[in-house]
């Protein structure tokens, strides 16, 4: 098993031995990315369907491509797409099952709450997107539609902008949600502390705010419903990083103890 949590191993194996290894570990990740992408190629249109949903909620009914070939890659980048989230497991075990043997127990039981934090947090990042921030955006972005100066103003949202723009957002969403995965592993590497990020939180607003300007399109409703998560989060991890560094202050204050007591005895 992967994932099974040994102590490290004894032998040593030679470097020519590592490489075969490694790749047959990329091959199995590729062949199982090659694979998800043949299935969700077949289903593309499934796929599309899902991701246009919310703008079908908005109120609007048509996506128009004005070159022949438009409509062909962007069935490829969604299937793309699609495939990396699906052979994302596959890929992350054969990732761990290279670097595992190198680590110790210890290591392993420290790492591996990261690595399964990794996909649920990332997961929730692109149903926040998917579920509440598109259909507000869209709905703000739709209400500019109308007459204006006499003239009738219209939405003809381009299928690969469309599609690009929905991608953009699943994806700041779920990787700006694996703040605290990069806050914890910091801390438990001793890189950052609980009163170096306390003392920084200002800073982190500032940044938080940036990233959330950056990620989402120039309105302000996306950039807010991107940095008030990311603000909870970072308090969150905050807390987390208190309980944890509580516990390990026990633990040292226990194994510091345990000398003594013996030597008394």
């Amino acid at each position: 098993m992967a994932f099974r949590i040994s102590d490290i191993d004894e032998t040593q194996a030679p470097l020519l031995e590592h490489l075969v290894e490694l790749r047959t570990r990329l091959l199995r990740a590729f062949l199982a990315f090659a694979l998800a992408f043949g299935v969700c190629f077949y289903f593309v249109r499934t796929i599309i369907a899902f991701l246009v949903r919310p703008l079908v909620e908005a109120g609007e009914t048509r996506l128009i491509y004005t070159k022949l070939y438009e409509a062909f890659f962007v069935e490829v980048k969604v299937a793309l797409f699609a495939a990396t989230f699906i052979s994302f497991p596959v890929i992350a075990n054969q990732l761990w099952a290279f670097v595992a043997p190198g680590l110790y127990a210890k290591e392993k039981k420290a790492f591996l709450p990261f690595l399964l934090a990794t996909p649920v947090l990332f997961t929730a990042g692109g149903a926040l997107a998917y579920l509440v921030v598109m259909p507000t955006a869209f709905h703000f972005f739709l209400g500019f539609q109308g007459e204006t100066g006499g003239l009738q103003l219209e939405a003809l949202p381009a299928t690969g902008d469309y599609l690009a723009l929905v991608m953009q957002f699943i994806l700041a969403f779920g990787i700006s949600f694996l703040l605290p995965v990069l806050l914890m592993l910091l801390n438990r590497a001793g890189i950052v502390s609980r009163e170096q990020a306390v003392s920084s939180r200002r800073y982190v607003i500032v940044g938080i705010f940036i990233v959330a300007a950056v990620a989402t399109p120039p309105d302000v409703i996306s950039q807010l419903l991107l940095a008030v998560p990311l603000l909870l989060l970072f308090e969150g991890t905050l807390i987390l990083m208190w309980f944890t560094e509580r516990r390990d202050r026990r633990a040292e204050a226990e194994q510091e103890a345990a000398p003594q007591v013996a030597a008394t005895e």
